[in-house]
C-alpha cells in the first residue's frame, strides 16, 4: 500500500489515518491505545495491520498532549544526557530531580551514549509520552531538530551548550572556550611548557571543537606550533586516555604536557603514564577538564578545569518550570556558569 501524506504542512491527525484506512476513528484509537479501550468487540488482524501500515506511511504521531484536559499538566518531564556512567552528569541529574520534586514532577531519564540515533529516538519518545517539558544535553541535535520537536508538541525545552541557538529554548553553558585557553596558557606561562599535546573525543562534537580551538589559539598566541601527531582523538573514556598517552609518549620527541578534554580521559592518561614509569608531572604534566570527584582522589591529584554541573542543572530545571508554569513565555535566555582552574599535583 502506498499512501501520500496530506500536501499541506498541517499535522497528520487520527481522522486522516481513519480516512486512509477506511475505518472509524474509534477503531484507530482502539488499535493504537488498546489498554485504554473498554470495547470488547474484537478487531481483525487484517484491520490492525492495515491501520498500522497507514500510520507508518503518513507518519502519524499520537498526540498525548491533546488527550490531556485543557490546562491539565502531566507532571512528568524528560531528561536527555550523554552518558549516565560519567560522574560529571550525576550532580546535574540530581539537581534537575530536586527542582522537579519541588513541583511534584517525575523525571524520565534517557542515555544517548553520544549517539545521534539515540538522541533522535528520545525525541520520538517525547512525541508519544505525555510529558510537559524536557531538559536536553544534545551532542548532535540541531536547532532544526529542536524546532521540529517544539512544533509537534509545544513543550518547554531547556538545553546545555553554547552551540544551541533556538530562539525559544533556554540555554545553560559553561564558558569552556575561555577556560580551556587559560589552562593551556597556564602550562606555557607558569610551567614553561612548549611541547603541549591534546587528547580529546571526536571533533564532530561542538564542545570538543570549542576546547580544541582554544587550545590551538593559546599555543599560537605564545608563538608555539602543534605538530599534528600531538593531537590524539578518541572518545570520552578512561581507556581512550590510556591509549592516547601511550601513543604520545612513544613519539621520537613526545610532548612534555597534555591538555585532556575531560577528567575521565586525563585519569586514563595519568594511570598509563605512571605504568610506563613516567613521572607526573616531572616527565609529563597532565591537565583535565570537569573536576569530577575522582580528580582529587587520584594520585597525583589531577589539575583540572572545574565545571559546576549541579548549578547548571538547577538553572536548567528552574528555567524549564518557569515556562511550564507560564511564568515566562519570552525569547531564549542564556545562562553562563563560570569555570575555575584548580592547580593540583599533576601539572
Amino acid at each position: 500500500m502506498t499512501l501520500n501524506p496530506p500536501k499541506t504542512q498541517r499535522k497528520v491527525t487520527m481522522r486522516d489515518v481513519a480516512r486512509a484506512a477506511n475505518v472509524s476513528q474509534s477503531t484507530v484509537s482502539r488499535i493504537l491505545s488498546p489498554a485504554s479501550s473498554k470495547s470488547k468487540v474484537p478487531i481483525s488482524e487484517e484491520t490492525k495491520g492495515k491501520v498500522l501500515e497507514v500510520v507508518k506511511e503518513l507518519g502519524y504521531q499520537p498526540n498525548q498532549y491533546a488527550r490531556s484536559l485543557r490546562g491539565q499538566k502531566n507532571h512528568v518531564i524528560g531528561m536527555l544526557i550523554a552518558d549516565i556512567s560519567n560522574p560529571f552528569y550525576h550532580p546535574m541529574v540530581r539537581a534537575v530531580q530536586d527542582v522537579a520534586s519541588q513541583y511534584h514532577y517525575s523525571v524520565i531519564i534517557a542515555n544517548s551514549d553520544h549517539l545521534h540515533e539515540k538522541e533522535m529516538l528520545f525525541c520520538e519518545t517525547l512525541l508519544r509520552r505525555p510529558v510537559d517539558g524536557a531538559v536536553m544535553i544534545p551532542y548532535h541535535l540541531t536547532d532544526d531538530d529542536l524546532q521540529n520537536l517544539k512544533a509537534r508538541t509545544g513543550m518547554a525545552i531547556s538545553a546545555v551548550g553554547n552551540h544551541v541557538q533556538h530562539p525559544e529554548v533556554d540555554v545553560v553553558y559553561a564558558d569552556d572556550t575561555k577556560a580551556s585557553y587559560e589552562a593551556v596558557h597556564w602550562l606555557i606561562k607558569h610551567r614553561g611548557h612548549e611541547r603541549i599535546g591534546m587528547i580529546c573525543a571526536s571533533h564532530k562534537f561542538p564542545v570538543i571543537m570549542r576546547r580544541y580551538g582554544a587550545f590551538q589559539k593559546a599555543m599560537a598566541d605564545a608563538g608555539l606550533s602543534v605538530p599534528p601527531e600531538y593531537v590524539v582523538e578518541g572518545d570520552w573514556s578512561v581507556e581512550s586516555g590510556r591509549r592516547a598517552i601511550t601513543s604520545l609518549l612513544a613519539l621520537p620527541k613526545p610532548p612534555t604536557a597534555v591538555f585532556a578534554a575531560s577528567d575521565t580521559i586525563a585519569i586514563g592518561a595519568l594511570a598509563a603514564a605512571e605504568e610506563m614509569n613516567y613521572r607526573v608531572p616531572e616527565d609529563i604534566a597532565i591537565i583535565g577538564f570537569d573536576d569530577i570527584p575522582a580528580a582529587s582522589w587520584v594520585r597525583p591529584q589531577l589539575s583540572t578545569v572545574a565545571q559546576y554541573p549541579g548549578e547548571m542543572g538547577t538553572l536548567l530545571a528552574k528555567a524549564l518550570f518557569e515556562r511550564i508554569r507560564g511564568e515566562y513565555n519570552g525569547p531564549s535566555r542564556r545562562f553562563e556558569v563560570p569555570c575555575r582552574f584548580f592547580e593540583r599535583a599533576s601539572a
